[in-house]
């Protein structure tokens, strides 16, 4: 089933409007909140809820493709169609459980190359849905205005680097002590807790740079492309496919996901 990456991007805003829909209803009496193993990566009721909703719009449009998500891992139906959908209901969970506002629902599409189409990122406790189709710009709808995104402002004074920091302890202790190095030539640094969002605030110009080590694919696929799209420069991990059993923690753990102007292309370690 050929699909050209518009048609896609109009599917993947129903999908993330439907998920969003769920964190919408937000309910601090009913998050039924647990554990996924590390210390501080929880899952809520509103997690599965949301995936469900966001993975019925795309099941009922296009049967055959294949869908991952964050909760409910890979899904490949009896004839695939080779298009495959990354999904992450809820990014920013901890920021959801404690009603901090960064956090969305993620939906990107790749096609049987996996080449990225669309992509679009839902906030709905910040009122904004940023979306991308490969070729066609990327964009924010906010308060019924729809901007076009053409990222940072290169060499600004007061740069802003946007980062996050893994669950695992040795991870995380590596990153701290590597954070000096990295903040060069920056006046500050940010870290709000969505990937997703990061990436999108970079192509909104917000942030003049993010790199994290450790993302999973479905934290960055649809705000690596809105913020390609924007024209920034994106360093994406080349992780093992999920269709392919990866990848493994350690290869996850050990790779970037960057964005930024050219300038700042050598700020982060390949």
């Amino acid at each position: 089933m050929n699909a050209d990456p518009a048609a896609l991007l109009e599917l993947a805003k129903a999908a993330a409007a439907a998920g969003a829909a769920v964190l919408a209803t937000r309910n601090a009496a009913a998050l039924d909140v647990s554990n996924k193993g590390d210390s501080g990566d929880w899952v809520t009721a509103f997690d599965v809820a949301a995936e469900a909703a966001v993975r019925d719009i795309i099941t009922t449009a296009r049967p055959q493709d294949i869908i991952t998500g964050e909760e409910g891992g890979t899904v490949l139906p009896d004839t695939p169609s080779g298009y495959r959908w990354s999904i992450d209901p809820l990014d920013g969970t901890t920021n959801f459980i404690r009603n901090i506002v960064y956090y969305g629902t993620s939906v990107a599409v790749a096609d049987p190359d996996g080449v990225w189409l669309a992509g679009v990122v839902n906030a709905p406790a910040l009122g904004r849905t940023y979306f991308a189709a490969r070729g066609h710009g990327a964009w924010l709808q906010e308060k019924g205005q729809l901007t076009q995104l053409n990222g940072p402002v290169p060499g600004r004074t007061g740069q802003i680097l946007a980062t996050g920091f893994s669950y695992d302890p040795a991870v995380r202790a590596e990153q701290s002590a590597g954070l000096g190095s990295i903040m060069a030539g920056f006046a500050d640094v940010r870290r709000l807790g969505s990937a997703a969002l990061d990436l999108c605030l970079v192509a909104d110009g917000t942030h003049d740079a993010y790199g994290e080590r450790g993302l999973n694919e479905h934290d960055f696929a649809a705000g690596a492309l809105i913020a390609e799209e924007a024209g920034c420069w994106v360093r994406r991990p080349r992780l093992t496919s999920p269709l392919a059993g990866g990848p493994s923690d350690g290869e996850r753990l050990a790779s970037w996901t960057c964005a930024g102007t050219l300038e700042l292309s050598g700020t982060f370690p390949l």
